[in-house]
């Protein structure tokens, strides 16, 4: 038997002073007993339980021993059987950094079991890899790439583990081999070809055999005129044609393309069996290019009446003409860097891709209508054109000045639009003429049963006023209309503005002064009398409107002959003498966009319940009736103007008057005979037949026409 081991001599000596340890615990704890309790039997009890007790923990603590726990050691050879079928150089070192176990391509890999980093991969090399491992021991995990040993080029992985995690593992990866081939391709069909095209580059990937293999959508379009042409395994010269002079160009655009400048990329040339990237430019500096005489096709673009402009492939303006500049409203001075920077912000995108597109592609010529910044409601008509030949000038642009254009189109626009509502508001006037004719009718006929005094004399007193009112209503629309039937007079002006002088005062109030001014020889003029008063007066309570605290209100007349008329240059105005007839105040005027709308109908800047709409628009259907023409001028803050022109009436020679027989008298026919009376409006025909029949006539009544031609052929009596 072997004697006891040093550590079960500690134990046995170390239970042994347990032992009498207790007893003497116990014997101080039998006599504290005795000293309280003063019973010796008490206390001989006590210390007999207390050894019992701590003999029975000691003998079950013999006998439950727990067995010493066996040492674990690891089998590294069985460890290093599992790495070696990894594809992957494994290695794992301790927390001294030793190297504890390797697999065979580790060893293959660096020369031997080498512990990491130290593993021959240079300064950069191994200081990378410390750095993970530092890195794995402080986080659990680390990596590190772009290793490189001679030729082998690999990553790394780290990762700390163990029961104790007190050993690192160490994981080195191949890095997959790099295609030249492969990788060119990708970035030919990617977006990094778009852009290489957008800069004015074509490329194209050539097999050893000369075949295409990929290219550019640029060097599609170019090349085949379409960007998704189907190119590949096509022959890459047959797509090329070369001149007599020696100058490349594709055959797809034939003589008159631009002349190509072709530079040849090996992606491996120690391999000539590996494909060739070929990139393509314009030559610009071809001795059939216009290169020096650039600046000479600038002035000849500076001196054409159209708007011109050049572009590079970036789509940076190279070149604006003065009819250009005019077009897009440039400043004097300013210079746009893009042509985006002319448009609205939602049309840059469309211009932007535009320019690009026709600079890269082939020389060919679109429209796209944008919508200029300063003109954002007016859309215009803007001409790309691929340009080739032209030095750095890849894009020529053109756009028309339309601004004239778009002025007539407004002006036409807007008497369209006046003509189709004057029908509309005829037509209101005719139908509502009609219902107040009954009801004026009815009224009279009514008043006719009832006398001053009576209890519904004064309803239907109050029902004919309203209708009155509304009748007046009705003759503004007819103005406005230029339906209403006028009784044009040779007149006057001053004479017409002096009779409502008095009315004119009344109405503007204290607060506003009335300024009258007449000019020398004014031609006299024809038109109706009471509708001219009626627009002095729309005029006159409108400028009173415009000035809530007072102000001034001035009417002028004046003559204005045919050379005042030629050098005001409007395009509205006939060429004639004209006598005008001005109203001005001093008030808070009209904002500049509201201006052309003030002559529509039912178009007020007054307040809810302060305008019908109707003042202006009446004015402007007397004085369009009557020959004449009104315009307003007006700045916000310093009052508002109406010139009315009214043409000069030429008095013409009377005819000698032919004699005419006289016709005889009549006989009297009131309170007898038969009358036909056709009228296609119920009520209109009801009230004139009662009217008729109270003064004893005998009415036959026919709603249309044909009824009334039927009635005349069966009755001779009328």
């Amino acid at each position: 038997m072997e004697p006891p081991s040093p550590f079960a001599r500690v134990v046995k000596s170390s239970e042994r002073g347990l032992l009498v340890l207790v007893g003497i615990v116990s014997l101080l704890s039998a006599a504290l007993v005795l000293w309280i309790a003063h019973d010796a039997v008490l206390a001989a009890g006590f210390a007999a339980a207390t050894m019992i007790f701590a003999t029975v923990l000691h003998v079950a603590r013999s006998l439950f021993r727990p067995a010493a726990q066996a040492r674990i050691e690891f089998d590294w050879a069985l460890v290093r059987e599992a790495a070696d079928n990894d594809e992957a150089a494994i290695a794992v070192t301790d927390r001294a950094g030793r190297l504890v176990c390797a697999n065979s391509l580790h060893e293959s890999w660096f020369g031997g079991p080498t512990a990491p980093p130290a593993l021959g991969l240079g300064d950069a090399g191994e200081s990378s890899l410390g750095a993970a491992g530092r890195a794995a021991w402080r986080d659990g995990r680390a990596s590190a790439g772009g290793l490189k040993r001679d030729h082998l080029h690999f990553g790394a992985e780290v990762i700390r583990g163990g029961r104790n995690e007190d050993h690192l593992i160490w994981r080195f990866t191949a890095a997959r081999a790099f295609d030249m081939a492969s990788e060119a391709r990708r970035l030919i069909e990617g977006e990094a070809g778009n852009r290489l095209g957008e800069a004015g580059i074509m490329a194209v990937l050539i097999g050893a055999d000369g075949r295409v293999q990929s290219a550019t959508r640029a060097m599609l379009l170019r090349a085949a005129g379409r960007a998704d042409a189907p190119l590949g395994g096509r022959d890459f010269v047959s797509l090329l044609a070369t001149s007599q002079e020696g100058e490349v160009r594709f055959s797809a655009e034939g003589a008159k393309g631009a002349p190509l400048r072709l530079m040849q990329i090996p992606l491996e040339p120690d391999n000539p069996e590996t494909s060739t990237l070929v990139l393509i430019l314009d030559d610009d500096a071809s001795p059939t290019g216009t290169g020096g005489g650039i600046a000479h096709i600038q002035s000849l673009l500076g001196i054409l009446p159209l708007g011109l402009a050049l572009a590079d492939r970036d789509g940076r303006f190279l070149f604006l003409n003065d009819a250009f500049c005019r077009a897009v409203n440039l400043p004097a001075g300013s210079r746009p860097i893009y042509p985006g920077d002319l448009v609205v912000r939602e049309d840059k995108a469309a211009v932007a891709d535009s320019v690009r597109r026709f600079a890269t592609g082939q020389a060919m010529t679109g429209d796209i209508a944008v919508r200029l910044r300063d003109q954002p409601e007016e859309p215009v008509a803007l001409t790309i054109a691929g340009a080739r030949g032209l030095g750095e000038a890849a894009v020529l642009l053109s756009i028309k000045d339309n601004s004239e254009e778009s002025r007539l189109k407004k002006q036409v626009a807007q008497a369209t639009k006046m003509q189709a509502v004057g029908q509309l508001a005829g037509g209101v006037a005719h139908d509502f003429n009609n219902i107040l004719t009954g009801i004026l009718g009815h009224c009279d006929l009514m008043m006719m049963r009832h006398t001053p005094g009576d209890s519904d004399y004064d309803d239907i007193q109050q029902i004919r006023s309203n209708a009155n009112r509304a009748a007046s209503l009705t003759r503004q629309l007819l103005a406005f209309s230029r339906q209403q039937t006028l009784r044009p007079q040779i007149l006057q002006l001053p004479d017409i503005v002096s009779e409502i002088s008095n009315l004119l005062q009344r109405l503007l109030g204290e607060t506003v002064v009335l300024t009258v001014k007449h000019g020398r020889n004014l031609g006299a003029v024809r038109a109706d009398p009471g509708q001219l008063e009626q627009v002095i007066v729309n005029l006159a309570v409108n400028a009173r409107d415009a000035m809530p605290r007072g102000g001034t209100v001035t009417i002028q007349t004046y003559s204005v002959p045919i050379a005042e008329v030629r050098k005001l240059g409007s395009d509205i105005l006939p060429i004639a003498d004209y006598t005008a007839l001005s109203v001005s105040d001093t008030g808070t005027g009209i904002a500049p966009e509201l201006l052309p709308k003030i002559f529509e109908p039912f178009f007020t800047t007054k307040e809810v319940g302060k305008g019908t709409g109707l003042g202006l628009s009446t004015v402007y259907g007397i004085v369009k009736q009557s020959g004449g023409f009104i315009f307003a001028d007006s700045k916000p803050g310093e009052g508002t103007s109406f010139v009315i022109y009214l043409p000069v009436h030429r008095a013409e020679a009377p005819a000698a008057p032919a004699r005419v027989k006289a016709k005889e008298k009549p006989a009297e026919s009131w309170g007898s005979g038969t009358i036909l009376l056709v009228e296609d409006e119920d009520m209109v025909r009801a009230v004139a037949e009662r009217a008729l029949s109270r003064n004893g006539y005998t009415v036959v009544t026919a709603e249309n026409g044909e009824a009334a031609l039927q009635i005349l052929a069966q009755r001779s009596d009328i």
